[in-house]
C-alpha cells in the first residue's frame, strides 16, 4: 500500500522515485538546502517546491520538522525536540541522538556572525537577498571584543572553521586559499537569525551565562520589528545547526 501510494504521489509531483530519494538524502545529510548555494541545490530546491507536502508527510512520523523560508529560498530540517520558529514545541522527550556538537570556536564564530548581521541589518547594509558582507578581519575583531577569543592561528584550522560555517549555510565566501585574513570576505546569510535567539544575544551583552536561557535553545528565530525572515512554518538538521547550552556557556 505504501509503495502504491508513493508512486501515485510522485506521479502527481512529476518526480521519479530516484529524484525524490536524492532530495530526501541530501536534505537529511546536510540538514539544509539553499537555492543560491550551487547549481545542485538550485535543482533540489526547485524540486522540493513540487513535492513539499509529500516531504513533510514523510518526515513527520520520524519526529523531524521542516521549515521553508520561501523569501530567501532555503529549507531546514529540525531534529526531534528542537525548537522551531513559528511552531509549537514537541511534548515528547528526546535525548539528542541526532544532534552533533559544535566546537567552542564554531559557537563563538556563530555568535559574532549574529551580532554583526544585526548591526548590518540596523544600518541597512544587506543586499536584496538579505545577506550582509563581513570581512574575516572584522570577524576576528568581533571575537576579540565580545568573547576575548580569536580565530585559529593555523591556516588549515581557520579554513576548516569557515567550511563548517558554509556547510551550515550561514555564510558564503571565496578566496579560502589565501593566507591573508584581510583578503577574505564573508557573505553572511539571513539564516544566521535562526541560529541564535534574541534572548541569547541579550544575555551575551549582559554578561550572563547563555545556558541560563533554558535547555538547547536551538535555531530560534528573532522576533523583532526588524525581522526579515518570515514568521511562518517556512529551517538544519541534526544540530550541526544547534548552539547548545553547554557550548554557549563555554564562550560566555
Amino acid at each position: 500500500m505504501i509503495e502504491q501510494a508513493l508512486e501515485e504521489a510522485l506521479a502527481q509531483c512529476r518526480l521519479t522515485r530516484g529524484e525524490f530519494s536524492e532530495l530526501l538524502v541530501r536534505l537529511l545529510d546536510y540538514g539544509v538546502i539553499c537555492r543560491d548555494e550551487s547549481q545542485v541545490e538550485t535543482v533540489l530546491y526547485d524540486r522540493f517546491q513540487r513535492c513539499e507536502q509529500l516531504i513533510r508527510e514523510w518526515l513527520a512520523p520520524l519526529g523531524l520538522r521542516l521549515q521553508h523560508d520561501s523569501r530567501f529560498q532555503f529549507i531546514r530540517v529540525y531534529p526531534p525536540g528542537a525548537e522551531v520558529p513559528g511552531m509549537p514545541d514537541q511534548e515528547e522527550p528526546h535525548h539528542g541522538g541526532f544532534r552533533a556538537r559544535l566546537t567552542q570556536q564554531e559557537v563563538a564564530a556563530i555568535l559574532v556572525l549574529r551580532v554583526e548581521y544585526d548591526k548590518a541589518l540596523r544600518e541597512g547594509q544587506v543586499d536584496e537577498n538579505g545577506c550582509a558582507a563581513l570581512s574575516l578581519e572584522a570577524l576576528e575583531l568581533g571575537l576579540r571584543n565580545l568573547l576575548k577569543m580569536s580565530l585559529p592561528d593555523k591556516l588549515a584550522e581557520r579554513k576548516n572553521l569557515l567550511k563548517k560555517l558554509r556547510q551550515l549555510r550561514l555564510v558564503q565566501f571565496a578566496g579560502e586559499e589565501t593566507e591573508s585574513v584581510a583578503e577574505i570576505w564573508l557573505r553572511v546569510r539571513p539564516t544566521i537569525a535562526h541560529f541564535v535567539s534574541e534572548e541569547t544575544l541579550q544575555q551575551l551583552f549582559d554578561g550572563q551565562p547563555a545556558a541560563e536561557a533554558g535547555e538547547e535553545k536551538e535555531e530560534k528565530s528573532t522576533e523583532t520589528t526588524e525581522r526579515i525572515t518570515p514568521d511562518s512554518e517556512d529551517h538544519s538538521l541534526f544540530a550541526d545547526s544547534a548552539v547548545t547550552d553547554e557550548e554557549r556557556e563555554s564562550v560566555s
